[in-house]
């Protein structure tokens, strides 16, 4: 393997890192996962893991659907 290849692998598989997770605390973020919430004021209760799981799911579909 070049230095170069080396290199552009190791690059990518940090930022590959690093976009995850940022994606994942901005949707748990968004979910509400890990607060307190018996209500978000519609009478619905809060998604809690559930729609972090949800919205996961989604966000994977759709970088799946993004590479054909």
């Amino acid at each position: 393997m070049n230095v170069e290849q080396i290199i552009k692998m190791i690059t990518r598989t940090i930022m590959r890192r690093a976009v995850n997770g940022g994606i994942n605390a901005g949707i748990n973020a968004v979910s509400g996962k890990g607060q307190k919430q018996a209500n978000n004021g519609g009478g619905r209760p809060a998604q809690g893991q559930n729609g972090a799981k949800q919205a996961k799911q989604a966000m994977r579909m759709m970088r799946r659907m993004n590479k054909m």
